[in-house]
């Protein structure tokens, strides 16, 4: 489906501006506590996590918000109050740094900025290929997608479409958190989400009444004893001796410490010849490799180093060893107090050496199931700048290192070269730790071949191949070994490296996820500094944690993730000294950051509306015109905790804005709106902010369970076209453009379309394009169809009244019933691509097949009733179309979102549902049998045979169908098996083996049945997960006979049939018949046609749209009726204008030989109507048609007249 032109697009977006407007005008998404009754009301109040205001909003954000958007749109129509609030947030350091950036680049090189063209690539986006092996963490990917590979701030603003005037004033942080959040709110009017906008707010000081919210948060925290000071690993500068924070680096923004567990592989062979003189024999040697996948460690086949790295060796006080490594990361180890505590960045390296002295050294590997040792081995990948420069090697799940392993098995030189004896190399296979779905039990080892990677040169496809694995793996992975066996891999990372540890077998250790360089030009590192941080982890407040995830609703996927984050998480830093924030109430100097201000703010949202209304950083006061300094800990405590009393707290405030009843109404309406019901959000704030938001509400309200989060649905990563959304490649749309390139509910059908799962989305342009093509024309049909149910009156036999007649009506009815109940189903359980399928695409497939069985003759009160329906279900979706059409179509007064439910015209019937894929499965099948039938014939036609010219080959006119009364025995002694073997519960056959030993027993009184009997097992075991315990029973299920009687004008037309009878298989006398014919499979048998001729039909009608047809086949025998009937359905397939003909009449010429060369109009004396009773007869040995009138035969020459009845005039014709 292909769109020409923008017409239907413009057209479709002027709807949705008037719908917004109209949405606007009535304040339909503003939703208030009700004073009274409120316990009697029942609320939906569903959440997103604001948006970061450094950027436009794209589809990734939209992706994740429009399941909150289908969610409100559904719970209102279900009869809940629903509110969905709207914040923006600007805390955190990238707004300030890329404000200091322009600032540093307008200082550098002018405004606006002239850049050296021989600038070359900055360290970030060198260090942008390092695949993470920890898809937690994914900061690089993000920043080079969103960034498109850029290097100057100034170049990113302008990527945005911002002129230079407008870049310039971007250097204040203040401009920021103007300009993207008004933007913001207009993009997402642009695509209608049901916001109430009152309740929006910046975060940051710079909105007072927030700031004093979080301050109050912090307080309570803090006074709760969740807070505390300490140590906390940092990106440091040792040049500076301070903290390097984003504002204070040249290279590396945005990055933070990467946690890494050191493996100690200890040497337990004879020390290379640079240890042996410097180290005593007391201390241990450790070559340590640096992972973040330390649940992998018990597939270690060798660990890998670098021939040509300079390596160290470190003396470790900590850990009374040496320790072997890059210089780089002994610097990192040294302060975080690895080495020498009391001397922070004091390295006692006792030895230099290359990589190649230590290649064949023998090494044990903790886990390892190679508990006799490993060996090093050369690997040319490693950098010097990652990690230590020691690699462990798990080959079944990292492509990487069974590449490299693989090379040194197949090739004798590379191993001679570097020393490497067979017994290093050879022995060692891939161990199965993890059990991958998709990728097998050596996940690695799978990818690697079907990927065809041949080397450990193949650097791309390894690349693609690590993602793929690392992934999967992670995310999906069972453990297959170990204390964990059978656990998932996320679940046990954390503990696998807590035991490792406490064993002294691994180290943790941090060092910046990228290359960071400070302002002052040396290399960062991370060191231990003292910081104020959120003691998550501690016991007491995980274990209440846990039990609120308990009760929270969540997939078990989920909910498995989030069991994994509360095993691991600890400690997290909630301060920083530069960026956009609140400063901690207790000491001033640090702001708290944006994963810690984050947490609880939706009850701020409760009452925004008072305070605000819609005035982002509250700089007016709101309806109720509180002043900021009047919302002091104690009022928020009363708001949100029901401390203290109201009357007293106003009478302590000097000049107060607030009243005590102020107070009881925002209580009140806090009290009403929470908990939250829903939070939607990205699997990736699982393992941060989505377990911090339960932490922090189990900390504010301990013993109110009540207040505590209802559910939570996660959602994957959203790919464009299938691929990852990337500035850089160009396969990126912002919401806006996607707007204007799609319309709202074109997107928001791609959106729906995309995917519900944690795995990743797909959200597809051309399904944008097809939505928006599909939604014009459903406008289209109920515009035309709603003008013609009017304009027909009951006597006009357009459109049928009165009771449901037809068997079509009652399929129909149940289908529109059985949709409601399906798409209630589908949207209660955030399963959106279901509802949309059930809702759009399957209900318009029932209405088209309404329309096609019922021959065109629809039930008026049916079809109003499909418009009504339809409109309703779709309509979280679809919003602005579906109003559109409720309103301005259907003539509604008020909007489709005050509506309820659709309620059900009947209980949905299974029965009906069957008896109608009864009929579509049988036509189906009959049509490819006639297909067949006319293929195999025509085949058996000589070529170059002589035929009388006008003889034509006619196809088959009459039919018999044939269906069974009952099941023939060996099906119901197949039936009688199934039911003895059916489990007490009624839920559950056994398998397939068990059936087919007891059916040995009677496959020989079966005869040649006795091959199809496993094949109606399976197909019986089909029928039974679709319908249950009914599939099984003696008796059939339907009366085949009847359904298809009551639907034999639906199959003459299919078919193209004239006549077609139904019969049971025993009044057959073919034995195949009997034998083939079985439930729910009837036989059509095409009956020889008739010996026919071809004649021209003329019709003489000036501008009636019809014309003449030739080679129309006139049988032997037919009547007048059954000529019609055949000319109309020639007609309808090759003239539009003769859809609406409902019969013809026939027409001869009196003199056949003279009168069709009169020119018409004809005389009425030329012709004479054919009377109904007369009859046919034809030679086509001749190509001869005589007609015979009372007996006599009468020729009719080579052509016919034909009229349709509505086109009949007095007079000549």
């Amino acid at each position: 489906m292909s769109r020409k032109g923008t017409a239907k697009l413009e057209g479709l977006i002027r709807i949705e501006r008037e719908i917004q407007c109209f949405w606007e005008e009535e304040k339909l998404f503003q939703s208030d506590a009700p004073l009274s009754d409120a316990s009697k009301t029942e609320k939906f109040f569903v959440t997103f996590p604001y948006p970061y205001m450094n950027g436009r909003l794209h589809l990734g954000h939209t992706f994740s918000l429009s399941k909150c958007e289908f969610a409100v749109g559904y719970e209102r129509l279900k009869g809940k109050r629903t509110l969905w609030p709207f914040g923006f947030h600007c805390t955190g350091t990238p707004i300030r740094a890329s404000a200091d950036k322009l600032v540093q680049e307008f200082k550098l090189y002018g405004c606006p900025p002239q850049f050296p063209l021989e600038d070359s690539p900055s360290l970030d986006a060198q260090d942008y290929s390092e695949v993470v092996k920890d898809p937690s963490k994914s900061k690089k990917s993000k920043a080079a997608a969103k960034t498109g590979g850029l290097k100057f701030q100034w170049q990113i603003m302008r990527s945005l479409g911002l002129e230079n005037e407008e870049i310039v004033k971007f250097k204040e942080p203040s401009y920021w958190l103007k300009y993207f959040p008004g933007k913001a709110i207009e993009d997402l009017k642009a695509l209608g989400i049901k916001v109430d906008w009152r309740r929006s707010f910046l975060t940051t000081e710079v909105n007072p009444f927030y700031d004093s919210f979080i301050r109050w948060q912090f307080l309570q925290l803090k006074k709760l004893g969740k807070i505390k000071f300490g140590k906390r690993y940092t990106v440091f500068s040792p040049k500076d001796n301070q903290p390097c924070m984003d504002h204070e680096r040249s290279v590396g923004e945005g990055a933070g410490p990467q946690e890494y567990t050191l493996i100690k592989l200890r040497i337990i062979s004879e020390l290379p010849s640079e240890l042996r003189s410097v180290v005593s024999d007391k201390e241990p040697v450790f070559l340590v490799a640096a992972t973040l996948r330390p649940e992998t460690m018990y597939g270690q086949t060798n660990c890998w180093l670098h021939p040509d790295i300079d390596y160290v060796a470190v003396r470790s006080l900590r850990e009374s060893c040496i320790l072997v490594c890059t210089e780089r990361a002994a610097l990192n180890m040294a302060y975080q107090d690895i080495l020498d505590p009391s001397t922070p960045g004091l390295v006692d390296i006792v030895a230099h050496m290359k990589g190649s002295s230590l290649f064949g050294t023998k090494l044990q590997a903790p886990l390892s199931l190679y508990s006799d040792g490993v060996y090093a081995l050369p690997m040319l990948s490693i950098r010097s700048t990652k990690g230590t420069g020691v690699v462990t090697s798990v080959p079944s799940d990292a492509p990487d290192d069974w590449a490299a392993l693989r090379d040194l098995k197949k090739k004798q030189a590379l191993r001679e070269k570097y020393g490497i004896t067979d017994e290093m190399v050879m022995p060692f296979e891939p161990v199965e730790i993890i059990d991958t779905p998709g990728l097998s039990r050596q996940a690695a080892v799978t990818i690697v071949d079907q990927m065809k990677i041949q080397s450990q040169n193949d650097v791309e496809k390894l690349q693609e191949a690590k993602e793929k694995v690392y992934r999967a793996g992670f995310y999906e992975g069972t453990m297959l070994v170990g204390d964990y066996k059978g656990s998932k891999v996320q679940a046990v990372k954390k503990k696998v490296q807590s035991d490792l540890v406490e064993k002294h077998e691994a180290i943790i250790y941090y060092e910046p996820e990228r290359t960071v360089i400070s302002r002052s030009g040396d290399e960062a590192v991370v060191a231990l500094c003292d910081q104020w941080y959120l003691d998550y982890g501690a016991e007491d407040w995980k274990a209440i944690t846990l039990k609120a995830l308990t009760q929270l609703s969540v997939s078990d996927e989920v909910r498995r993730s989030f069991e994994g984050t509360l095993g691991w998480l600890h400690e997290h830093a909630c301060s920083r000294t530069y960026g956009l924030g609140s400063h901690l109430p207790w000491d001033e100097k640090w702001l708290i950051e944006s994963l810690s201000d984050s947490t609880i703010y939706m009850a701020f949202y409760t009452v925004a509306h008072f305070l605000q209304e819609g005035n982002l950083d509250g700089s007016k006061t709101g309806p109720l015109g509180v002043n900021p300094e009047h919302m002091t800990p104690e009022v928020w405590s009363y708001i949100f905790l029901g401390q203290g009393d109201p009357e007293s707290i106003v009478s302590s405030q000097r000049k107060s804005t607030l009243t005590a009843d102020i107070l009881k109404r925002m209580r009140h309406e806090f009290l009403f709106w929470y908990p939250v019901d829903l939070r939607s959000s990205g699997k990736d704030l699982i393992p941060n902010h989505l377990t911090y938001f339960l932490y922090n509400h189990t900390a504010i309200w301990p013993n109110e369970p009540s207040l505590w989060p209802r559910s939570v649905l996660a959602n994957g990563h959203l790919l464009l076209n299938s691929n990852k959304m990337s500035k850089s490649t160009g396969n990126f749309l912002t919401l806006s453009d996607a707007v204007q390139k799609y319309s709202a509910d074109g997107i928001r059908i791609a959106l729906a379309d995309a995917g519900d799962s944690l795995d990743d989305a797909n959200m597809k342009e051309e399904m944008a394009e097809a939505g928006l093509l599909r939604l014009y024309s459903l406008l289209d049909w109920v515009t035309q169809t709603l003008e013609s149910l009017h304009s027909h009156t009951e006597d006009s036999q357009a459109f049928r009244y009165g009771p449901y007649t037809l068997h079509a009506d009652l399929v129909f009815e149940n289908e529109i019933n059985r949709t409601i109940v399906q798409a209630d189903k589908s949207y209660a359980a955030h399963e959106y691509k279901e509802a949309l399928k059930t809702v759009f695409y399957e209900f318009q497939t029932a209405r088209d097949r309404y329309r096609e069985v019922s021959q065109g003759s629809m039930h008026r009160a049916l079809l109003l009733r499909y418009i009504n329906v339809q409109t309703i279900l779709l309509s979280p979706i679809c919003s602005h179309v579906c109003e559109y059409i409720w309103l301005r179509l259907l003539g509604n007064k008020t909007s489709v979102f005050t509506a309820s439910w659709p309620t059900l015209s009947q209980p949905v019937d299974d029965m009906i549902t069957l008896q109608g894929k009864y009929i579509d499965d049988a036509a189906h099948q009959f049509r490819i049998q006639f297909i067949q039938r006319q293929s195999a014939r025509n085949a058996k036609v000589p070529k170059g045979s002589n035929c009388a010219p006008n003889t034509v080959s006619v196809q088959p006119t009459e039919a018999t169908i044939f269906v069974v009364k009952a099941y023939p025995p060996w099906q119901a002694k197949i039936l009688e098996i199934l039911r003895s073997h059916l489990s007490e519960c009624g839920t559950e056959l056994p398998e397939n083996g068990v059936i087919a030993k007891e059916l040995k027993l009677h496959l020989k009184s079966m005869g040649k049945m006795a091959k199809r009997a496993m094949p109606f097992v399976q197909l019986v075991r089909e029928r039974f997960h679709a319908r249950g315990k009914h599939a099984l029973q003696a008796e059939l299920e339907i009366n085949e006979h009847d359904i298809i009687q009551a639907n034999l004008s639906y199959m003459k037309s299919t078919l193209a049939l004239q006549h077609l009878t139904v019969a049971y298989s025993d009044q057959c006398d073919d034995a195949r018949i009997q034998e083939n014919v079985c439930p729910f499979e009837p036989q059509i048998v095409f009956h020889e046609p008739r010996p026919s001729v071809g004649l021209q039909f003329i019709n003489p009608d000036v501008g009636s749209g019809l014309f003449s047809v030739s080679g129309v086949p006139v049988c032997d025998g037919d009547s007048p009726a059954d000529l019609a009937e055949r000319l109309l359905r020639t007609c309808q397939t090759c003239m539009p204008d003769s859809k609406n003909v409902q019969s013809l009449t026939l027409y001869r010429f009196v003199n056949p030989e003279s009168d069709p060369f009169v020119i018409p109009p004809y005389p009425g004396e030329c012709l004479k109507a054919i009377d109904p009773a007369d009859r046919f007869s034809v030679d086509p040995v001749t190509s001869s048609v005589l007609l015979k009138v009372a007996g006599t035969p009468i020729s009719v020459g080579d052509r016919l007249i034909y009229r349709a009845h509505q086109h009949m005039q007095n007079g000549g014709i």
